[in-house]
C-alpha cells in the first residue's frame, strides 16, 4: 500500500495538474490520515539512525493545494484556515489543556500531555511526552517518549527543501526552559539541555568534561547534559562573544529520567 501512494504522490508532485484527479487526491488525504494515526512518520528509527521519507513530506506539502479554506470553531475561538485540528484526544489518551493546539496530521502517542502550545502538522510526539506551556512542536519534528519540552521551548520546523532533516529528539530527553532546537538537529537519548541552549545546524556542541575538547555539530550524545557557552571570535570590528553549547558531562545512572533540570545540574555543582 505505501510503494502505491509513494507512486502516485511522486507522480502529483511532479505533475499538479494531476491533484484533479480523485486518484492522486485520495493519495494525498491518505497519507495525512496515516500521520495523524501515527502509521506513518516522515522519519523513521533506522538501526542507530534514522530515516527521513521525503516523499511524505511532498505529500504534506499537496495536501494544502487540495484542501479549501474553512472557518471551523473550538468552543468561542474562531478559526480560518486549510488544515483542521486534531480530535478524540479522549479515545487517543492524550491529555489536552486549554490553549493547546495541534493540528491534523501530527500524532500524538497515549499519555501524551499538551499544556498551551502548539503542534504543527506531519509532527510525531511518542507516548508519555509533555510538551509544556507555550513550548512548539515544529512541521515534521519527531519527539520520542517521554521526553520533557519546558514552557518555551522551540522546536523547529521543515517541510523545505525536501532533502533536510527534520529535528529530532530521542527518547527520555530533558529540554530546559526557553531552548532552541532547529536545522535538523538530532538530540541523542536521555540528553539534557540546560534552559536557553540554542542549537542551530551550525552551532559548535564542544564536550569540556574531558582534558580536550571534543567539538560536535548537529547532534548531542547520548546523555549529554549541555549548558550554553559563548566562544570569543575576531570580526573586523574586533572581538566579540558568539554562542555555542557546552557538555558540561555525562547524565548518571543514578540520576532518575523524570528528576527536575535543577537537579540534574546540581550534580555537576551548576545552575541554570
Amino acid at each position: 500500500m505505501k510503494e502505491a501512494l509513494q507512486e502516485r504522490v511522486e507522480a502529483a508532485w511532479e505533475d499538479r495538474k494531476l491533484l484533479e484527479q480523485s486518484v492522486y487526491r485520495t493519495a494525498v488525504e491518505t497519507v495525512l490520515e496515516m500521520l495523524d494515526k501515527g502509521s506513518l512518520r516522515v522519519a523513521e528509527p533506522e538501526g542507530s539512525d534514522w530515516k527521513v521519507n521525503e516523499w511524505v513530506k511532498k505529500a504534506v506539502l499537496l495536501y494544502f493545494p487540495v484542501r479549501p479554506m474553512e472557518t471551523f470553531q473550538a468552543g468561542p475561538m474562531e478559526f480560518h484556515d486549510k488544515i483542521p485540528l486534531k480530535s478524540d484526544f479522549a479515545g487517543q489518551g492524550v491529555r489536552v489543556v486549554p490553549h493547546a493546539v495541534a493540528r491534523y496530521g501530527s500524532f500524538l502517542g497515549k499519555g501524551v500531555v499538551l499544556m498551551p502550545s502548539y503542534v504543527n502538522i506531519g509532527a510525531y510526539v511518542d507516548g508519555e511526552s509533555m510538551v509544556d506551556t507555550w513550548a512548539t512542536v515544529g512541521s515534521c519534528a519527531q519527539i520520542g517518549k517521554r521526553v520533557h519540552l519546558s514552557g518555551g521551548v522551540g522546536i523547529g520546523g521543515v517541510l523545505e527543501p525536501l532533502q533536510a532533516a527534520p529535528v529530532i529528539i530521542e527518547d527520555d530527553c530533558f529540554i530546559g526552559s526557553r531552548a532552541i532546537v532547529v536545522e535538523g538537529v538530532r538530540v541523542r537519548k536521555e540528553a539534557v539541555l540546560g534552559a536557553n541552549v540554542v542549537l542551530t545546524g551550525s552551532t559548535r556542541i564542544i564536550d569540556v568534561s574531558g582534558d580536550q575538547p571534543v567539538e560536535f555539530k548537529g547532534e548531542v550524545p547520548e546523555r549529554s547534559v549541555v549548558i550554553p557557552g559563548s566562544l570569543p571570535k575576531e570580526f573586523p570590528a574586533g572581538s566579540y562573544q558568539v554562542p555555542c553549547a557546552l557538555i558540561i558531562g555525562k547524565r548518571k545512572e543514578s540520576t532518575d529520567r523524570k528528576t527536575s533540570l535543577n537537579e540534574v545540574l546540581r550534580d555537576f555543582h551548576l545552575s541554570v
